[in-house]
């Protein structure tokens, strides 16, 4: 699927593309685009039942990084650096697994998804309820990552946003009906085959292991954690976040 897209920035300049998380659209790295498209060829995309893009008839993890792959080459992008944040995180690891690209940079997403089913469980009866229920549950779970992001930037990212049940339950739907050891075994097939360098980084600790965790899967990855700034490290810090993507870029030889 070829989805809702802007392109920013020299043609011929190193390609970044950017992947946001669910509810979201590519109007979330507002900052961040403006920012690198001065010297970046960059793409913001709206994912699949999100932003201006169609819906779709499934939400996994490969069939958002698919249409992630097709529009970046119907654009004329090569072997971009992949940035993600929340859900992108885990569809930009996806696109590592099955496309060329040269580097990854996953935003405060644990690729621990088992981990991530006992805290979504306590809300599932919600998220699985009347639209009031269901917006509520979401409002939850932002209101307890968020951090310290500025109000306005919230308000902002909610004005752009989609908030749909379907795609949210399409989205969670291995999450809610897997064990943990069936969400483990699907983790390590996808990010098993990422071999390029992948930065992860956090706004909050990830937990004590996940440092161990990841790289035995992904010898290549670093973790790093900004304690304190919540799920948006990249707005709640945008220059120390740009400073950072710019030397992992040099790091990467890009």
């Amino acid at each position: 699927m070829l989805l809702a897209h802007e392109l920013a920035g020299p043609t011929n300049a190193m390609p970044v593309v950017l992947v946001h998380g669910i509810t979201e659209s590519r109007h979330m790295w507002r900052p961040i685009i403006e920012a690198l498209a001065t010297d970046h060829r960059v793409l913001a995309v709206d994912l699949r039942g999100h932003g201006a893009s169609a819906d779709g008839d499934s939400y996994d993890p490969i069939s958002y990084a698919s249409d992630v792959v097709e529009t970046v080459s119907a654009v004329g992008l090569t072997d971009p650096l992949l940035v993600g944040h929340s859900l992108g995180g885990v569809v930009v690891s996806a696109y590592a697994a099955i496309a060329p690209c040269c580097a990854v940079v996953n935003v405060d997403q644990s690729l621990r998804l088992a981990g991530f089913k006992d805290a979504l469980s306590q809300l599932e009866p919600m998220l699985k309820g009347s639209p009031a229920e269901f917006m509520a549950a979401r409002d939850i779970m932002f209101s307890m990552m968020e951090g310290p992001l500025d109000p306005a930037e919230r308000a902002r990212i909610d004005h752009h946003g989609r908030a749909d049940q379907a795609v949210v339950l399409g989205t969670w739907a291995s999450i809610f009906e897997s064990t943990p050891a069936e969400l483990d075994a699907m983790v390590d097939v996808l990010i098993g085959a990422v071999t390029v360098p992948y930065l992860a980084l956090h706004g909050d600790d990830p937990g004590p292991d996940y440092v161990t965790w990841l790289t035995a899967r992904v010898p290549t990855a670093t973790v790093e954690v900004w304690p304190g700034h919540g799920h948006y490290p990249h707005l709640v810090d945008t220059p120390r976040f740009l400073k950072r993507l710019a030397a992992f870029q040099q790091q990467v030889g890009r």
